[in-house]
């Protein structure tokens, strides 16, 4: 079933090609919105899979808005998040 989420910490297109590329794999097809605050991702995905989706999107440093972080976790995924965002501009670049 196509479900929509929104996540934190996504910024650009290189936070939105780390995700693709992370994702993809294990997902399918993820479309990022980067119109809308917070930002969305869409896919096709079976209600079983979404705590995987939300294990998965958190260790990257992107964490479903609907998460209550402490202080802590939440800096540690705005720091996982930059480092993934410069990852996927990079390899953005590299594409070129």
């Amino acid at each position: 079933m196509k479900k929509r989420f929104k996540v934190q910490n996504i910024k650009c297109g290189g936070c939105a090609n780390t995700l693709k590329t992370k994702l993809e794999p294990i997902f399918g097809t993820i479309e990022v919105d980067l119109e809308v605050m917070p930002r969305e991702i869409t896919l096709n995905i079976d209600e079983e899979q979404e705590q995987q989706l939300r294990d998965e999107l958190r260790s990257l440093g992107y964490p479903m808005a609907d998460e209550q972080l402490g202080f802590v976790q939440n800096s540690s995924a705005k720091a996982k998040s930059f480092v993934s965002c410069a990852v996927g501009k990079f390899e953005l670049a590299k594409e070129k």
